[in-house]
Formats: structure tokens, C-alpha cells, sequence
């Protein structure tokens, strides 16, 4: 499952870039300045996520500790949601996708205190052993 979420996370930040170039390019003419400023918010939580989806694959791999796969699976979900649910809104005018960047915005929340979990105790926190 590490290699999965590892190359989710790569193929994420790939796709951050590509989308931002995107944005920066095509989108900038085409867009209303709010809209753009929409996408442009997906495309940075999502290479934030990603680049932390890469850290939390390897911890996985290295560990092999559940704290670390519930935040990698917390933070692909935060991913398709929070931004994916922008890239509608933005590119779409699909309304109802900002009720779901809220879903997203949890999922995020909930990868990072996972991963706040299984660091503790991979650094010899409350039960955890030092490597």
C-alpha cells in the first residue's frame, strides 16, 4: 500500500504543476479573477498534500505502523474533495461542489493528526518504540 499512495502522491504533485502551469497559461484570460483564485487555491493544497502524501508513504513503508496508512488514505480523500471540488467549481460553475471542499478540508485535518499519531509513536511516544 505504500508504493500505491507513494505514486498517488507523485502523480498528485506531477499533476499540481501541470495544473498550475495550466492556470497560469490558459486560464488566466478565460477565468473571472475570483475563479481563477479558486483553481489556484486547489492547485496548492493539492502539491502541499502531495509532497506530504510522499513523506507519509515512505513512513509507511519504514514503519509499517496503521497511523500512517489512515493519514495517507485521509489525504488522498482530501485531495479528490477539497481540490478536486474547486477544480469543478472553477472550471464548471458547478455550484454545489463548494459544499464538498468542506469534506475534503476534514479529510485533510484528520491525514495530518494521524500523521501527528503515528510520528509520536514512531519517536518513541505513549507505547511506541525508538527505533
Amino acid at each position: 500500500m505504500s508504493r500505491l499512495l507513494f505514486l498517488f502522491g507523485a502523480g498528485a504533485g506531477f499533476l499540481a504543476v501541470a495544473l498550475g502551469a495550466f492556470g497560469a497559461h490558459a486560464l488566466r484570460d478565460r477565468l473571472d479573477p475570483r475563479m481563477l483564485e479558486v483553481f489556484e487555491v486547489g492547485v496548492r493544497y493539492q502539491l502541499v498534500h502531495a509532497v506530504l502524501l510522499v513523506v507519509v508513504a515512505v513512513l509507511l513503508a519504514r514503519s509499517g505502523d496503521g497511523w500512517f496508512l489512515g493519514a495517507g488514505i485521509a489525504l488522498v480523500v482530501g485531495m479528490v474533495f477539497f481540490s478536486g471540488s474547486l477544480y469543478g467549481l472553477s472550471l464548471g460553475g458547478v455550484r454545489w461542489l463548494g459544499a464538498v471542499a468542506p469534506v475534503g478540508g476534514t479529510a485533510f485535518l484528520v491525514g495530518w493528526a494521524l500523521l501527528a499519531v503515528g510520528g509520536w509513536r514512531l519517536l518513541g511516544g505513549a507505547g511506541g518504540a525508538a527505533p
